[in-house]
């Protein structure tokens, strides 16, 4: 085995190790924050970080073509699928009212949804 292939091995276990404990770190996170904005942060932005070492560090080790592609692919629909996700986890949580307004601070939806829901009262479509 040559030198380069054991620097790239040793290299993709570093990236592993790493982005495990990155994703482990999530994983507290998620576990320890009180609130669900708290949470859904701490569930996409570490996770994410995490998945791409991994990912890079799998890379490096099998060094195949196809596989690089399909690892390209995971991350792609990762990095796609899990922000969107916790937008409408934390959407939701907001519309339920599970989230206190006083500790947000900014909080531009609540100008959207006063804009659209004129409140209960005669208007159309209300008799």
């Amino acid at each position: 085995m040559s030198v380069w292939l054991q620097i790239t091995d040793t290299a993709g276990a570093v990236l592993v190790f790493i982005g495990a404990a990155i994703c482990l770190l999530g994983v507290i996170g998620m576990l320890r924050l009180p609130d669900v904005l708290s949470r859904s942060h701490a569930a996409t932005k570490p996770q994410a970080l995490g998945l791409l070492l991994v990912l890079a560090g799998v890379a490096l080790r099998l060094r195949s073509g196809m596989d690089l592609a399909t690892l390209a692919l995971i991350a792609f629909f990762q990095l796609m699928t899990g922000p969107v996700a916790a937008h409408l986890v934390a959407r939701s949580a907001y519309r339920t009212g599970q989230i206190e307004h006083g500790e947000l601070l900014f909080d531009e939806l609540d100008e959207q949804l006063t804009e659209r829901d004129p409140g209960p009262g005669p208007g159309p479509g209300r008799e």
